[in-house]
């Protein structure tokens, strides 16, 4: 039976994160509510201990966060929105540390991925943690003088930590495109002249030209698709899943028409939702 609660939102991480931040930007009148992995994170919002989630699943200089797309097949959750955060990344020590001194920098994969050529150039060594804030926290315990991490400006504060060099990301419009999920039964329709985006998955049949068939009907029903992206599925190089954003509702007389052709070259076609455009698309990057 699932258990009602009042206005939670699901993240991975610890208070301080880039999925903290965004909550606080976007749905202030949530309790963000922190889990240490995606898969604790998607079971509280299936199960009914909090109303939404605030995933992160791609990043502009990173590339997608791999979890997720594993996460989002027959997750019982759906798609009800997006949000793009420009990304700030700071290096960050205890008060006595000094910058000329730092050898480590702790921080999520994603994070050190968005850094690799400032901490190249300061000849800093990367270290995985599992959260940047987590990061931060277990160096305000540690209070070691050579170690530094990289997390978000407020991380600094709530930890008691001194920033050391700012904007530590290799890319000026360093972004993270967030989405938002909830459970099937709080979708709600949004009004016709609403922009929407569909994200679905598929694989296609193992015939010749299969992956050409099955997207042609996109580009002869006029279809803008943003984003086609393939993995590998339980370590096996036959099972590819391809990961699509198209611009569009399914029913759309051009995307309705897509999709039936899909079927015809693809299986286990799943639509993970249909949602309102960011306005961020269209601002190119201006933070």
């Amino acid at each position: 039976m699932n258990v009602q609660t009042h206005r939670k939102i699901a993240y991975q991480g610890e208070p301080g994160a880039f999925s903290h931040q965004a909550i606080k930007r976007w749905f202030g009148d949530f309790t963000p509510t922190p889990f240490p992995t995606f898969e604790a994170a998607f079971a509280a919002v299936r199960e009914g201990a909090c109303e939404l989630g605030m995933i992160p699943i791609e990043n502009s200089v990173a590339g997608r966060v791999t979890d997720v797309h594993h996460l989002l097949p027959n997750s019982g959750l759906k798609i009800i929105g997006e949000r793009f955060l420009p990304i700030e990344m700071m290096l960050m020590a205890v008060p006595e540390a000094k910058l000329e001194d730092i050898k480590v920098a702790a921080s999520h994969t994603m994070a050190l991925l968005q850094c690799r050529n400032a901490l190249r150039e300061l000849n800093i060594t990367a270290e995985v943690f599992h959260d940047t804030a987590g990061a931060a926290r277990a160096l305000s315990q540690t209070r070691e003088l050579d170690r530094a991490v990289i997390a978000p400006e407020p991380a600094a504060e709530l930890y008691g930590l001194k920033i050391l060099r700012r904007n530590m990301e290799d890319a000026r419009h360093n972004t993270t495109r967030f989405l938002i999920l909830t459970t099937e039964d709080r979708v709600v329709a949004h009004a016709p002249d609403v922009d929407c985006m569909t994200s679905f998955i598929f694989r296609v049949k193992n015939i010749p030209a299969s992956l050409y068939k099955a997207l042609g009907g996109f580009a002869t029903n006029g279809v803008n698709m943003t984003k086609l992206e393939s993995y590998i599925e339980n370590g096996v190089f036959a099972s590819t899943v391809f990961y699509c954003d198209v611009e569009g509702r399914p029913n759309d007389n051009g995307l309705k028409q897509a999709l039936e052709e899909l079927n015809f070259f693809a299986v286990d076609v799943e639509i993970l939702g249909t949602y309102p455009l960011d306005p961020f698309r269209n601002s190119e990057g201006q933070r």
